[in-house]
């Protein structure tokens, strides 16, 4: 599998030569790279950067590699091991770091592993920082530090700190999710939500059971936290009476429910409720990739507020949060963003957030569903030919003349928007993998599995 270079870092999978995955060669040249980064704004003062990782079993050996390159390239290193995605991101701003790594290739199998790099703010590199990562990787423009100018590295755990942040974040009501008794059934997958998941539902007196629950890096399921892959989550949902199912993701961005009667909540409808929610108390704009649920575009208007949509990924969600001063943001994908939080995907105060949201409501989460406008989304993928390489902007140019008469959007691969019949379908190039992912959205299922049948019918004719 060869080394994807995105938005949404370094990955590959483990294993086999450079610049075919992610090898020993290639974590020592972008970690080089990204620390002569730093260097060319640290004005030669003694840089720190923080390293976080998921429990991946190829997780421990790509940190050690990350740590000990930053430490050959002068700079000292906060170590903090296990922990959440969010987690590393909030410790640059507690450590008032000049960076961060985390080592976590997110809703991806376990053979794979990722370098994601964080600027001083603990947020993601745009575009144009990775363009510049990668200009300097090509060229080997960086150096290594003598013997007295070594970097150090110490341990450091922020998970409590964490936890505590969302606990009394101000729109977190802990008397009223105390007060509802709720009982839960968390998947953790084996990862480091097992760490941090059952801590905040302790702080917030919350009855839980934990399934796949040792930190090991044996996922027990496809990652992705679909339908699909969570089956014994609804099974056990309705077995434990509980009045409802968490999931999250390794690395504990990204964050789906299930209902008490074991049917999904819809990852989609993740940021809906907390939407709804937040903007029940905080008017203004909310925003979202394109790729995301028109659900989203309706509990805005509800609000008189508006929607605004970016092209797929964090970073570019949290770009657009800012440029419009959004008060919520986040993916469809069950990513959830609150900016005075920080600016960054987080399960941790999603969670929070969501069973405030419920038990203010006091209702059970099947009804709470029923209260959203109902949309079904069906997500798809296609695997592009190994070996050889596709026209991708020939394809995505194909889908667009195949619908002349709609309206159409090209900032993300291409989406069309069928609006008199209220429903969209996009296709675009994935950020982390080989394959081109056909979402499509409709009022009924039928209607969103057929329109992105044929979507891809039409594209797997041209391949």
């Amino acid at each position: 599998m060869a080394l994807i270079k995105s938005i949404s870092g370094i990955r590959g999978t483990i294993g086999g030569k450079p610049g075919e995955g992610l090898t020993p060669i290639d974590i020592v040249k972008f970690v080089s790279a990204y620390s002569r980064m730093l260097g060319k704004k640290g004005e030669n003062r003694k840089l720190s950067v923080v390293v976080g990782r998921d429990a991946r079993i190829s997780g421990e050996t790509v940190s050690a590699l990350v740590c000990q390159t930053l430490a050959a390239c002068g700079i000292d290193v906060t170590d903090i091991g296990l922990a959440s995605t969010p987690t590393t991101e909030l410790a640059v701003r507690y450590c008032n770091a000049d960076g961060g790594i985390i080592v976590t290739a997110s809703h991806n199998p376990k053979d794979w592993n990722a370098l994601k790099l964080l600027n001083s703010k603990g947020e993601f590199f745009t575009a144009d920082d990775g363009r510049e990562l990668l200009e300097i990787a090509e060229k080997e423009d960086f150096n290594y530090a003598g013997i007295s100018s070594l970097g150090k590295i110490s341990d450091g755990d922020f998970t409590l700190r964490h936890v505590e942040d969302a606990v009394n974040y101000p729109l977190v009501d802990r008397e009223a999710i105390s007060g509802s008794h709720f009982k839960v059934v968390v998947d953790t997958i084996n990862s480091v939500g097992a760490l941090i998941v059952p801590r905040l539902l302790d702080a917030l007196d919350v009855d839980y059971v934990v399934i796949n629950c040792e930190p090991d890096g044996n996922f027990a399921h496809n990652p992705e936290p679909l339908p699909a892959n969570l089956t014994e989550l609804s099974a056990r949902t309705v077995e434990e009476k509980a009045d409802m199912g968490i999931s999250v993701d390794p690395d504990v961005d990204r964050l789906a429910f299930i209902c008490e009667d074991g049917t999904p909540f819809g990852e989609e409808y993740t940021l809906v409720a907390v939407a709804d929610y937040v903007l029940s108390k905080r008017k203004g704009p909310a925003c979202s990739n394109l790729s995301s649920s028109r659900a989203l575009d309706d509990i805005c208007e509800r609000y008189g507020c508006k929607r605004y949509a970016s092209p797929v990924g964090e970073v570019n969600v949290s770009t657009l949060m800012k440029e419009k001063e959004a008060v919520i943001g986040g993916e469809g994908n069950g990513g959830v963003i609150v900016p005075d939080f920080h600016y960054g995907r987080d399960a941790i105060i999603g969670i929070a957030l969501f069973l405030t949201y419920l038990a203010h409501k006091n209702i059970k989460m099947t009804e709470l569903r029923e209260s959203f406008p109902y949309y079904a989304i069906s997500k798809s993928r296609i695997d592009l030919p190994a070996g050889r390489k596709c026209d991708i902007p020939a394809i995505f140019s194909s889908v667009k003349a195949n619908y002349p008469n709609e309206r159409y959007t090209e900032t993300d691969g291409v989406k069309i928007d069928f609006d008199a019949e209220r429903k969209w379908v996009c296709v675009r190039s994935s950020n982390t993998e080989p394959i081109l992912r056909v979402y499509s959205e409709a009022p009924t299922s039928a209607e969103a599995d057929r329109l992105g049948k044929e979507v891809i019918e039409m594209i797997k004719s041209k391949l």
